[in-house]
């Protein structure tokens, strides 16, 4: 066999190899950037080699100094994405939920995710209302049919309600404490690349951790939803 045949059949080993372990879609939403770090980073870059990766921030756009570090930050993760700008003051406005809606669309890539990571609809901590409309407007749009996944994940964290820095959820769905070298790669994004000195609250959250409620069905990501949204009007 010649050196040119045997280099042919290499390379299409190779590209077949490619076609049976392929890339999982994953898209991940978040309100600002350094949520896709806090809550995710520990994931994404275990996965960094076999998830394809699209990170949405929606909040943001036009922030001249975090913008250009949520951009270096998907270069580190080799991972593709875009901002949006909706609201974001210290007063946290409530938005409608077509507003978010819409914004959501129009970022997303119309395409199925094998995947799809976001807030939780309770939030990780007290308080940011863009997490928890952000959380609860993927899983209606998951439900409307009006994007395309067939997992999704969402944050699972709790901070006591202030009583101590945000903590994974140890009885989620899935709970995994990440390898020491992961840990110090998302802390250094933190740190590093956001820029968070180790004394600001980003710094001293950076989980070890990452936790997620995850749902299959939509219909079941629903009832959830509505079972959240019953018990906040039960508790006011």
């Amino acid at each position: 066999m010649s050196f040119n045949k045997i280099k042919f059949e290499s390379a299409a080993l190779v590209k077949a190899n490619k076609n049976i372990h392929r890339q999982k879609k994953v898209a991940v939403i978040t309100a600002h950037p350094d949520d896709e770090i806090l809550w995710a980073g520990g994931i994404i870059l275990i996965h960094v080699d076999d998830w394809d990766v699209f990170i949405m921030s929606l909040c943001r756009a036009n922030d001249q100094d975090r913008a250009p570090k949520f951009y270096k930050t998907l270069k580190i993760l080799d991972a593709k994405g875009t901002m949006g700008d909706l609201d974001d003051g210290p007063e946290q406005k409530p938005l409608t939920e077509n507003v978010v809606n819409q914004l959501i669309l129009k970022l997303l890539p119309i395409e199925h995710f094998d995947l799809i990571i976001t807030h939780s609809p309770l939030g990780e901590y007290t308080k940011h209302l863009r997490h928890e409309e952000i959380g609860k407007s993927v899983i209606n749009l998951w439900n409307e049919g009006r994007i395309s996944t067939d997992s999704l994940w969402v944050f699972a964290y709790e901070d006591g309600k202030k009583a101590y820095f945000p903590r994974p959820i140890e009885n989620a769905d899935i709970f995994i404490p990440l390898p020491r070298d992961i840990w110090l790669k998302k802390y250094a994004l933190i740190t590093q690349t956001y820029n968070f000195k180790p004394t600001t609250w980003e710094a001293q959250t950076t989980p070890n951790a990452e936790a997620f409620w995850q749902f299959t069905e939509a219909e079941k990501a629903k009832e959830w939803l509505e079972n959240i949204l019953i018990n906040k009007k039960n508790n006011t």
